[in-house]
């Protein structure tokens, strides 16, 4: 026996309803769901930093990366398909969040501004040791992806300084000065980090007066 008409519209309207919110559900997916995707790439790339700061690229396999994270090889390649591409990204993760992490307030005058950046680059370096190591090591090689993240980022640092400084004392000269002095700074927050053998706030000084004389004197050169 059928159900009467009204009943089978309902039924039609219930079953229609129904599959409209399975056809949503697979194509998008809950916010929790997608959190999960994002905590998970964030864990992945933090492994790798981690494992590139203490050994080189090539000593680092897949398979202990995927050992490390607690995950198959198959789902580490769901979310960066080589090696390469995890390194690429966990590279590009670490330059990006010194960037922002080192931008000083605009407001503030040029000679605080740099030492503000200063402050804020130190206190990255000892709070981040393993992804600024792997960072600075990345540019090392002879990938021109790979150094060009690091590129990148001397780059910003080198045209945040200068943009700060009077208008018109701009020379060659004094953009070498700069990128020179950026060389110094990473060269000796390695050294900072590897031995721990001196104060941050000592550290600090150092560098602010170091920037301030080398400014002054290519500002002066002839």
């Amino acid at each position: 026996m059928e159900p009467p008409v009204s009943s089978r519209k309902a039924v039609r309207r219930a079953g229609s309803s129904s599959d409209r919110q399975m056809v949503a559900g697979k194509a998008e997916k809950p916010p929790r769901a997608r959190l999960l995707v994002d905590e998970r790439r964030a864990q992945l790339l933090a492994l790798g930093l981690r494992l590139f700061a203490e050994r080189s690229y090539d000593e680092v396999s897949i398979d202990e990366l995927a050992r490390a994270a607690g995950v198959s090889k198959g789902l580490l390649y769901h979310y960066f398909p080589t090696k390469r591409d995890l390194y690429t990204a966990a590279l590009r993760h670490a330059s990006q969040q010194l960037l922002d992490e080192t931008l000083p307030p605009v407001e503030l005058l040029p000679e605080e501004r740099a030492r503000r950046g200063i402050e804020t680059y130190l206190a990255f370096v000892e709070r981040h040791g393993p992804a600024y190591v792997a960072l600075m090591r990345g540019g090392l090689g002879a990938d021109r992806e790979i150094a060009n993240i690091l590129e990148e980022a001397r780059s910003t640092f080198a045209q945040r300084i200068l943009d700060a400084l009077p208008e018109g004392i701009e020379t060659p000269l004094l953009r070498t000065a700069v990128r020179g002095w950026i060389g110094f700074v990473e060269a000796t927050a390695l050294d900072w980090l590897a031995h721990k053998q001196v104060d941050r706030g000592r550290l600090l000084l150092l560098l602010t007066g170091l920037l301030i004389d080398a400014i002054g004197r290519a500002a002066i050169a002839i």
